[in-house]
Protein backbone atom coordinates (compact mmCIF):
# COMPACT_ATOMS: atom_id res chain seq x y z
CA UNK A 1 0.00 0.00 0.00
CA UNK A 2 1.20 4.10 -0.61
CA UNK A 3 2.37 5.72 2.30
CA UNK A 4 -0.81 7.66 3.45
CA UNK A 5 -0.51 11.02 3.94
CA UNK A 6 -3.10 13.26 4.90
CA UNK A 7 -6.33 12.85 2.75
CA UNK A 8 -6.44 16.22 1.14
CA UNK A 9 -5.00 18.29 -1.37
CA UNK A 10 -3.57 20.95 1.16
CA UNK A 11 -0.58 22.14 2.19
CA UNK A 12 -1.19 19.78 4.48
CA UNK A 13 -0.62 16.65 2.54
CA UNK A 14 2.30 18.19 0.85
CA UNK A 15 4.08 18.78 3.67
CA UNK A 16 4.07 15.86 5.17
CA UNK A 17 5.38 14.14 2.18
CA UNK A 18 8.06 16.31 1.93
CA UNK A 19 9.18 16.22 5.63
CA UNK A 20 9.28 12.54 5.45
CA UNK A 21 11.81 12.54 2.54
CA UNK A 22 13.39 14.61 3.87
CA UNK A 23 13.88 12.45 6.78
CA UNK A 24 14.49 9.41 3.60
CA UNK A 25 17.51 11.35 2.60
CA UNK A 26 19.15 11.64 5.87
CA UNK A 27 18.75 8.22 6.83
CA UNK A 28 20.13 6.82 3.60
CA UNK A 29 22.70 9.37 3.80
CA UNK A 30 23.44 7.99 7.59
CA UNK A 31 23.31 4.61 6.69
CA UNK A 32 26.43 5.03 4.04
CA UNK A 33 24.16 3.85 1.40
CA UNK A 34 23.29 7.09 -0.76
CA UNK A 35 26.76 9.07 -0.97
CA UNK A 36 27.11 12.93 -2.00
CA UNK A 37 25.70 12.23 -5.52
CA UNK A 38 23.10 9.71 -4.89
CA UNK A 39 19.44 10.66 -4.69
CA UNK A 40 16.17 9.48 -3.41
CA UNK A 41 12.79 10.73 -4.68
CA UNK A 42 9.09 10.43 -3.95
CA UNK A 43 5.61 10.19 -6.10
CA UNK A 44 3.60 13.61 -5.84
CA UNK A 45 0.74 12.13 -3.32
CA UNK A 46 -2.15 13.35 -5.35
CA UNK A 47 -0.89 13.47 -9.00
CA UNK A 48 1.15 10.69 -10.17
CA UNK A 49 2.52 12.70 -13.01
CA UNK A 50 4.52 14.31 -10.60
CA UNK A 51 7.06 13.61 -7.92
CA UNK A 52 9.99 15.34 -5.66
CA UNK A 53 13.12 15.48 -5.31
CA UNK A 54 16.00 17.27 -3.85
CA UNK A 55 18.29 20.06 -6.07
CA UNK A 56 21.40 18.52 -6.27
CA UNK A 57 22.94 18.77 -3.05
CA UNK A 58 24.19 16.21 -1.12
CA UNK A 59 21.63 14.22 0.66
CA UNK A 60 23.22 14.47 4.09
CA UNK A 61 22.39 18.03 4.28
CA UNK A 62 19.12 18.27 2.52
CA UNK A 63 16.60 20.37 4.23
CA UNK A 64 12.71 21.24 3.11
CA UNK A 65 13.52 24.46 1.17
CA UNK A 66 15.91 21.72 -0.95
CA UNK A 67 12.96 19.78 -2.29
CA UNK A 68 11.99 20.62 -5.81
CA UNK A 69 9.06 19.72 -8.32
CA UNK A 70 8.91 17.52 -10.82
CA UNK A 71 6.98 16.34 -14.11
CA UNK A 72 7.61 12.73 -15.64
CA UNK A 73 9.73 14.68 -18.23
CA UNK A 74 12.23 15.72 -15.52
CA UNK A 75 10.82 19.24 -16.27
CA UNK A 76 11.07 21.73 -13.16
CA UNK A 77 7.50 22.96 -12.04
CA UNK A 78 7.56 26.35 -10.45
CA UNK A 79 10.15 29.50 -10.75
CA UNK A 80 13.05 27.98 -8.57
CA UNK A 81 16.50 27.83 -10.62
CA UNK A 82 18.54 25.97 -8.49
CA UNK A 83 20.04 23.44 -10.12
CA UNK A 84 18.79 20.06 -10.06
CA UNK A 85 20.13 16.45 -10.65
CA UNK A 86 21.24 15.49 -13.64
CA UNK A 87 19.95 11.87 -13.16
CA UNK A 88 16.75 12.90 -12.56
CA UNK A 89 15.43 11.17 -15.81
CA UNK A 90 15.98 7.81 -13.66
CA UNK A 91 12.79 8.93 -11.47
CA UNK A 92 10.87 10.16 -14.01
CA UNK A 93 11.08 7.25 -16.56
CA UNK A 94 10.73 4.64 -13.54
CA UNK A 95 7.64 6.33 -12.42
CA UNK A 96 6.41 6.50 -15.76
CA UNK A 97 6.76 2.71 -16.39
CA UNK A 98 5.58 1.76 -12.98
CA UNK A 99 2.31 3.09 -11.85
CA UNK A 100 2.85 0.80 -8.54
CA UNK A 101 6.09 2.51 -7.28
CA UNK A 102 5.99 5.82 -5.62
CA UNK A 103 9.89 5.88 -4.21
CA UNK A 104 13.00 5.53 -6.14
CA UNK A 105 16.53 5.75 -5.07
CA UNK A 106 19.60 5.87 -7.11
CA UNK A 107 22.96 5.15 -5.00
CA UNK A 108 26.68 4.13 -5.14
CA UNK A 109 26.46 1.99 -2.19
CA UNK A 110 30.36 0.08 -2.08
CA UNK A 111 29.26 -3.21 -1.54
CA UNK A 112 27.31 -3.15 -3.97
CA UNK A 113 29.59 -2.02 -6.26
CA UNK A 114 31.67 -4.94 -7.07
CA UNK A 115 28.39 -6.93 -7.98
CA UNK A 116 27.89 -4.27 -11.28
CA UNK A 117 31.12 -4.99 -12.55
CA UNK A 118 30.76 -8.91 -13.06
CA UNK A 119 27.32 -11.35 -13.44
CA UNK A 120 29.29 -13.87 -11.41
CA UNK A 121 28.35 -14.35 -8.87
CA UNK A 122 25.16 -12.98 -8.67
CA UNK A 123 24.07 -10.41 -5.95
CA UNK A 124 20.73 -12.22 -4.67
CA UNK A 125 19.67 -12.37 -0.65
CA UNK A 126 21.79 -14.54 1.63
CA UNK A 127 20.28 -13.18 4.73
CA UNK A 128 16.84 -13.25 5.51
CA UNK A 129 16.51 -9.48 5.74
CA UNK A 130 17.85 -9.43 2.60
CA UNK A 131 14.91 -11.27 1.10
CA UNK A 132 13.53 -7.75 0.57
CA UNK A 133 15.62 -7.08 -2.50
CA UNK A 134 13.92 -9.85 -4.09
CA UNK A 135 15.79 -12.76 -6.29
CA UNK A 136 15.86 -11.26 -9.62
CA UNK A 137 18.01 -8.81 -10.24
CA UNK A 138 19.53 -7.69 -13.35
CA UNK A 139 21.87 -5.09 -14.86
CA UNK A 140 21.41 -2.64 -16.99
CA UNK A 141 24.91 -1.54 -19.58
CA UNK A 142 24.62 1.54 -20.74
CA UNK A 143 26.72 0.17 -24.10
CA UNK A 144 24.14 -2.11 -25.15
CA UNK A 145 21.85 0.97 -26.87
CA UNK A 146 23.99 4.02 -26.00
CA UNK A 147 27.80 2.64 -26.71
CA UNK A 148 30.60 5.02 -25.11
CA UNK A 149 28.41 7.76 -22.53
CA UNK A 150 29.56 9.15 -19.37
CA UNK A 151 28.19 6.26 -17.72
CA UNK A 152 25.34 8.82 -16.07
CA UNK A 153 21.58 8.42 -17.17
CA UNK A 154 20.75 11.65 -18.05
CA UNK A 155 18.23 11.61 -21.04
CA UNK A 156 14.48 10.11 -21.21
CA UNK A 157 15.33 7.23 -23.87
CA UNK A 158 18.33 6.45 -20.89
CA UNK A 159 15.92 6.50 -18.00
CA UNK A 160 13.46 4.25 -20.37
CA UNK A 161 16.33 1.83 -21.00
CA UNK A 162 17.15 1.45 -17.51
CA UNK A 163 13.39 1.38 -16.50
CA UNK A 164 13.13 -1.41 -19.08
CA UNK A 165 15.97 -3.58 -17.30
CA UNK A 166 14.28 -2.92 -13.85
CA UNK A 167 11.10 -4.69 -15.08
CA UNK A 168 8.75 -5.57 -12.35
CA UNK A 169 11.42 -6.19 -10.04
CA UNK A 170 12.66 -4.13 -6.94
CA UNK A 171 16.49 -3.01 -7.63
CA UNK A 172 18.23 -3.13 -10.91
CA UNK A 173 22.13 -2.62 -11.14
CA UNK A 174 23.90 -0.14 -13.86
CA UNK A 175 27.35 -1.58 -14.46
CA UNK A 176 30.34 0.08 -12.99
CA UNK A 177 28.09 2.60 -11.66
CA UNK A 178 25.45 2.12 -8.72
CA UNK A 179 22.03 0.86 -8.27
CA UNK A 180 18.45 1.87 -8.35
CA UNK A 181 15.54 0.40 -5.62
CA UNK A 182 11.95 1.19 -6.75
CA UNK A 183 8.63 0.41 -3.84
CA UNK A 184 5.40 1.33 -3.52
CA UNK A 185 6.31 3.72 -0.40
CA UNK A 186 9.20 5.87 0.56
CA UNK A 187 9.59 4.15 3.99
CA UNK A 188 9.93 0.69 1.88
CA UNK A 189 12.31 1.77 -0.45
CA UNK A 190 14.75 3.35 2.63
CA UNK A 191 14.31 -0.53 3.75
CA UNK A 192 15.07 -1.96 0.78
CA UNK A 193 17.99 0.12 -0.45
CA UNK A 194 19.01 -0.33 3.02
CA UNK A 195 19.52 -4.19 2.93
CA UNK A 196 20.63 -4.17 -0.55
CA UNK A 197 23.56 -2.73 0.81
CA UNK A 198 23.60 -4.86 3.95
CA UNK A 199 23.35 -8.19 1.68
CA UNK A 200 26.09 -6.97 -0.40
CA UNK A 201 28.30 -6.59 2.69
CA UNK A 202 27.61 -10.28 3.89
CA UNK A 203 27.84 -11.75 0.56
CA UNK A 204 31.14 -10.12 0.57
CA UNK A 205 32.29 -11.18 3.65
CA UNK A 206 31.38 -14.89 3.04
CA UNK A 207 32.79 -15.21 -0.30
CA UNK A 208 36.42 -15.02 2.03
CA UNK A 209 35.37 -18.57 4.02
CA UNK A 210 33.51 -19.58 0.67
CA UNK A 211 30.67 -19.05 -1.48
CA UNK A 212 27.80 -18.50 0.61
CA UNK A 213 24.41 -20.44 -0.29
CA UNK A 214 21.22 -18.07 -1.26
CA UNK A 215 17.97 -18.36 0.75
CA UNK A 216 15.48 -20.28 -1.23
CA UNK A 217 13.08 -18.31 -3.54
CA UNK A 218 9.91 -19.89 -1.10
CA UNK A 219 11.95 -18.42 2.06
CA UNK A 220 12.56 -14.88 -0.23
CA UNK A 221 9.26 -14.69 -0.36
CA UNK A 222 7.86 -15.26 3.07
CA UNK A 223 9.70 -13.22 4.64
CA UNK A 224 9.69 -10.62 2.71
CA UNK A 225 6.01 -10.47 2.90
CA UNK A 226 6.63 -10.33 6.69
CA UNK A 227 9.13 -7.63 6.78
CA UNK A 228 7.33 -5.13 4.06
CA UNK A 229 4.40 -5.10 5.95
CA UNK A 230 3.29 -1.89 7.58
CA UNK A 231 4.14 -3.20 11.68
CA UNK A 232 7.80 -4.41 9.99
CA UNK A 233 8.78 -1.29 7.87
CA UNK A 234 7.27 1.53 10.47
CA UNK A 235 9.87 -0.20 13.53
CA UNK A 236 12.53 -0.47 11.35
CA UNK A 237 11.95 3.70 10.44
CA UNK A 238 11.68 4.33 14.06
CA UNK A 239 15.21 2.94 14.42
CA UNK A 240 16.44 4.73 11.49
CA UNK A 241 14.94 7.99 12.00
CA UNK A 242 16.66 8.13 15.43
CA UNK A 243 20.12 7.15 14.30
CA UNK A 244 19.25 10.17 11.84
CA UNK A 245 18.59 12.27 14.47
CA UNK A 246 15.04 12.74 14.24
CA UNK A 247 13.90 10.41 17.01
CA UNK A 248 10.34 11.06 17.91
CA UNK A 249 9.30 11.84 14.59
Amino acid sequence: MPQQYPPDHTKAGIDAAISELVIANRILAREDVIDDFGHVSLRHPFDPGRYFLSRSRSPANVTRDDILEFDLDGNLLGNDHRSPYRERAIHGEIYRARPDVNAVTHHHARSVLPFTMTQEPPLKPVFHMGSVIGTRIDTWDSQDEFGDTNMLVETAEQGASLARVLGRNRVALLRAHGAVCAMPTLRQVCMVSIYLKENAELFLNALQITRPGYISEGEARLASETLLNDLCVDRAWDYWTARAGFAGL
